[in-house]
């Protein structure tokens, strides 16, 4: 790969840290091959039964994702790249495991292209039967994180060594410009990748699952969640100016739409 995309991108999903009591959340490195392809993999489950029904709010990251309940692995899905951020609700019990591509490697991995999923959820037996089918045959709840890494590895490792990617230039060079410069640019007159913008658009949206103007917001509000700014720190100009909004009420506009919340209950 031209880019390999995870040293210039972490996207986080902080919301259950922060919300939740006897309600787990971990994430987990895949093999070292599969690195440049999974951010991670990532288990969500109740400690104790909870007492009502549990929201859980995914923050856009510009990420597509399987995911699947371990005690109900029949039942599986794909997430895809969302603008805006997701609320779930989940009943007072669950332990569900997922898979968390960067962005590109779900389309390059199944061929798929990523608009077809964007703003919304799909059973991933409609889309990649044959990941459906492994996944309710070899997943069940009495796999440790060990365990449900190694198998979870197995299968993805047999799934790389079996596609050819599709290393394209113009395409990595305008993901590597956006993740430099941490989404602040102007994509009108600073993304100069020497093709037209229908065919930048066209590639972004097959890959990533969106613009490149969209994907930019999203790597410039994932800048924010990284830097953990203070409230004091909200309080002034310089972080939403420095991260390219035009002032504090656009900063906390798009926040608000990409996170659920506004930055200052956040932080």
């Amino acid at each position: 790969m031209i880019t390999n995309i995870r040293t210039l991108y972490a996207p986080v999903q902080p919301t259950v840290k922060q919300t939740a009591s006897n309600v787990s959340y971990v994430e987990f490195l895949p093999d070292a091959k599969l690195q440049p392809l999974i951010y991670c993999y990532w288990q969500l489950k109740t400690t104790e039964k909870l007492n009502e029904e549990f929201i859980y709010r995914v923050v856009a990251d510009g990420c597509i994702d399987i995911y699947f309940e371990l005690d109900n692995p029949h039942n599986s899905y794909v997430m895809g790249f969302c603008k805006q951020y997701t609320e779930f609700p989940l009943e007072n019990s669950f332990n569900y495991v997922g898979v968390r591509f960067l962005p590109t490697m779900f389309p390059q991995l199944f061929g798929i292209s990523a608009i077809e999923l964007s703003d919304r959820f799909e059973e991933l037996r409609s889309v990649i039967p044959s990941t459906s089918i492994f996944i309710a045959n070899n997943l069940t709840e009495k796999l440790s994180p060990k365990q449900i890494k190694e198998t979870l590895d197995r299968y993805f490792l047999k799934r790389l060594s079996e596609i050819t990617f599709n290393n394209d230039i113009r395409l990595y060079g305008a993901i590597e410009i956006i993740l430099n410069k941490s989404g602040a640019i102007n994509i009108e007159t600073e993304l100069d990748t020497g093709i037209s913008p229908r065919q930048l658009r066209r590639l972004f949206e097959f890959y990533i699952g969106d613009t490149a103007k969209t994907f930019n917001k999203i790597v410039r509000f994932q800048q924010i969640l990284q830097a953990k700014p203070s409230q004091q720190s909200l309080k002034g100009n310089k972080l939403f100016l420095e991260n390219g909004y035009y002032d504090q009420a656009h900063f906390i506009k798009e926040f608000k739409n990409l996170y659920g919340i506004t930055p200052g209950k956040a932080f």
